[in-house]
């Protein structure tokens, strides 16, 4: 049975492998381990083999186990990958080193005031909703360009890149690809797109990051009843 150890190894391989049949750099692809509703002991040792970026979906979850944890070992970048409330900015400023999901006003306005005060400058993306579905967080990619100019124009914010879920049902391909259409209009160099079942497919596409959580950990453990 293989262990996370294991998986990461694989999918650091497969990572290598098709950045070069895209054309790539080996090492052009950051891998962000997706650790959500793992534990800090579950998470460890994947950190000792030398994993130091990881993504999480829950500004609270990530709270109660990373601190200790950047006690222990040092560079670790943490992602934001899940919706943000406005009321969770100053906490996730403070924790996080990179925010994927800004897709709004409010939350672009509320992240400005806390990083002024703060004076900690997380890395920043812009979600974009590539399916338009409802239930899902992000900018309509027809607004998105012009949201991004006003992170930069009206809020001050230094947006690094654009971040995309593409449907579940749908061939991942065209959301890819439109994501690095927008993100070419909107002058961003970063793509964070592809996770543990496309992840291969979108670093044919152009993606600098991406997010792989199952395939590496396995299957999220149930929550408690």
């Amino acid at each position: 049975m293989s262990t996370a150890v294991d998986q990461l190894f694989a999918v650091r391989a497969a990572i290598g492998k098709a950045s070069i049949e895209a054309g790539r750099k080996m090492d052009s692809v950051q891998l962000v381990a997706v650790s959500k509703t793992f534990g800090a002991d579950e998470i460890r040792p994947v950190l000792d083999a030398g994993q130091r970026v990881f993504g999480e979906n829950r500004v609270q979850e990530a709270q109660g186990k990373w601190p200790a944890v950047r006690s222990e070992f040092s560079g670790l970048e943490l992602h934001l990958i899940g919706p943000l409330q406005s009321n969770k900015c100053e906490d996730a400023v403070a924790l996080f080193d990179v925010i994927e999901t800004v897709d709004r006003e409010k939350i672009a306005g509320a992240l400005a005031t806390e990083m002024k005060k703060q004076n900690r400058f997380p890395k920043l993306y812009v979600q974009v909703n590539t399916g338009s579905e409802p239930q899902k967080a992000g900018i309509e990619p027809k607004e998105a360009v012009a949201f991004v100019q006003r992170c930069r124009d009206v809020h001050g914010l230094a947006i690094e890149g654009l971040m995309c879920i593409p449907p579940a049902e749908e061939n991942p391909g065209p959301h890819f690809a439109l994501l690095r259409k927008i993100a070419g209009e909107a002058k961003v160099e970063k793509l964070s797109m592809g996770m543990s079942g496309d992840y291969e497919v979108a670093i044919g596409f152009g993606a600098t990051s991406v997010r792989v959580g199952s395939a590496i950990f396995g299957g999220r453990p149930l929550p408690a009843k």
